[in-house]
């Protein structure tokens, strides 16, 4: 569920606006800001520091500094540079593109399955990273030994405590949240309900694939996910009668969730 926040540099306000559009149907990318040449892309990027850039490198108004020289331009003031996503009508800058180390290259107009795919490609990169984090820890930490422990990482616990009452629940084991009020109910894949007092929100921003949240109400774990009827917008859960709504808002969720599946030892018929 992390967040990439980003910036659009495009001098053809139509094709920006239409690039926005696309984007703001998936809830991991945060809109900062817009440029239409540039320098105001330059100092845009200088403020905010955004996670991803959108780049138009053939401009309508040459006199825009919209090029892939712009890249270069960014060298002179940062040591690590954004992600950089060109978006441009064009097939043939593409080799000049990855010469200049751009994360992405799309076509013109965006379309929502071509960015699904980068997202994909981001959440990739960035799970790698913290697994190589987590192992360098784990090979430079000092560590005292202690019998019958490992540096392997061990799967999630979560513990839900009440008046010095704690219950331990296997992360692995958990179907989905509901929320309720300011509290949330999580349901097992054994069928127990336990109820935790902290909300829907707090879980959204500590837990990480495969839980995705994909309503107002409701989290689940990709892992328990038996059908997705995207006509209904439901979600169906193994083992269970539970018919869970997926709402608009969180449909790019899903979307990542569909794509996931595809990306293991998959037939579809």
């Amino acid at each position: 569920m992390k967040k990439y926040s980003y910036i659009i540099i495009d001098d053809d306000a139509e094709s920006s606006l239409k690039t926005k559009t696309v984007a703001e149907g998936f809830s991991e990318l945060t809109f900062l800001a817009s440029a239409a040449n540039g320098q105001q892309g330059l100092t845009l990027i200088l403020q905010h520091q955004p996670s991803l850039v959108f780049l138009e490198i053939d401009p309508k108004n040459a006199s825009g500094d919209l090029s892939l020289y712009f890249i270069s331009e960014l060298y002179r003031y940062l040591s690590v540079l954004p992600k950089i996503i060109v978006t441009t009508l064009k097939k043939e800058w593409a080799y000049d593109a990855i010469q200049y180390g751009v994360f992405d290259y799309l076509l013109k107009p965006v379309l929502e399955t071509d960015l699904l795919k980068t997202i994909l490609k981001l959440d990739k990169i960035a799970l790698e990273a913290r697994f190589l984090k987590r192992a360098d820890d784990c090979s430079t930490a000092a560590i005292p030994f202690i019998k019958g422990t490992t540096n392997i990482e061990k799967p999630l616990v979560i513990c839900i405590k009440s008046y010095g009452d704690y219950r331990y629940l296997n992360a692995s084991e958990i179907s989905y949240f509901q929320a309720d009020n300011n509290s949330t109910d999580i349901y097992l894949n054994s069928g127990e309900m336990v109820t935790a007092f902290k909300t829907l929100k707090y879980f959204e921003n500590v837990l990480s694939y495969p839980f995705f949240r994909i309503h107002n109400s409701y989290i689940i774990n990709r892992n328990y996910v038996a059908r997705i009827h995207s006509g209904n917008s439901v979600c169906y859960i193994k083992n269970s009668s539970k018919k869970i709504p997926f709402s608009k808002t969180y449909k790019s969720n899903v979307d990542l969730i569909i794509a996931n599946f595809s990306e293991g030892n998959y037939l579809e018929v």
